[in-house]
């Protein structure tokens, strides 16, 4: 491809464009019109190249799930750069779509669309060892292996999801609400979510509220630290590095981060768009 093109991070409900030049973003934008807002993906296509200039271009991410506009086909773990930029979709001479990554893990199957090119980013551009535990926390929150520059394991949470869900729906919707902070409530939800003990821990919310035990000022940074706690405990369990690495936004990353340190590993929080920068230029450059 051209040194000058374009990249889409292309999610579902959120995408964001990037105007990419000898290594260099020269202009980007973002928009809510995720692949699940959108009925015609070759007319939006072309309006970003309108928009931008008419330039071979690369997306990733949901765009090529079963929701969006064409299925890219999930490369199997373990994958670097080399299988991921072979596994391009082609759309036209100008236009192409990353393709996921799979795993089996014991027999427990796994994929991601979108985060690998982050994970792989964050190696390209030194941000991470080669050799690191990478966690990108979120609605569904991925945590990676990487051996020698590839993505050789991951686990899907779905930690951000039952968060959500918990704060819009059933009994405990009207006492987590409010904001969620990185303080001494968090940090005992953390402890409790050790236990991983979660449907009890959980109803445990309801029964402080009852006996007067925790104020529901504090309920939502309890709930945000039990789930988070539950999910750190179980990966840190089965994974030996000392540090994890973490790409995030300054907000939720310091919750995970917070997380981590309680179980006395090192947490290192990574710019996630330098990341996909990184990831998108490799794959370009090897495609």
């Amino acid at each position: 491809m051209a040194e000058r093109f374009l990249a889409v991070d292309w999610g579902t409900t959120n995408r964001r464009v990037f105007v990419l030049e000898n290594g260099e973003v020269v202009g980007t934008a973002r928009d809510d019109k995720g692949v699940t807002s959108v009925q015609d993906f070759a007319a939006e296509v072309a309006g970003i190249r309108q928009r931008f200039a008419d330039l071979p271009m690369l997306l990733a991410g949901m765009v090529g799930s079963n929701i969006g506009w064409r299925l890219a086909p999930y490369v199997a773990a373990p994958a670097g750069v080399p299988e991921v930029a072979a596994g391009l979709l082609r759309i036209d001479a100008k236009t192409a779509i990353v393709p996921g990554i799979s795993t089996m893990d014991n027999g427990r199957p796994d994929v991601m669309r979108g985060e690998e090119v982050q994970l792989l980013g964050a190696v390209e551009a030194g941000l991470v060892p080669r050799d690191a535990l990478l966690a990108q926390p979120g609605t569904h929150c991925k945590w990676v292996d990487m051996t020698d520059g590839r993505v050789t394991g991951f686990t899907t949470a779905m930690t951000g999801e039952l968060f959500a869900l918990l704060r819009k729906y059933g009994l405990l919707a009207t006492q987590i609400g409010g904001e969620v902070t990185r303080g001494r409530a968090f940090l005992q939800g953390v402890e409790e979510g050790c236990r991983r003990d979660l449907a009890a821990s959980l109803f445990g919310i309801r029964a402080a509220k009852m006996l007067g035990t925790r104020d529901d000022d504090d309920a939502a940074s309890f709930a945000s630290g039990l789930l988070i706690g539950a999910d750190v405990a179980a990966r840190l369990e089965r994974n030996g590095h000392d540090t994890v690495h973490i790409l995030a936004d300054p907000a939720l990353g310091g919750l995970y981060a917070a997380a981590v340190e309680a179980h006395g590993r090192h947490a290192h929080i990574v710019d996630s768009h330098a990341a996909f920068v990184a990831g998108i230029i490799a794959i370009r450059d090897q495609s």
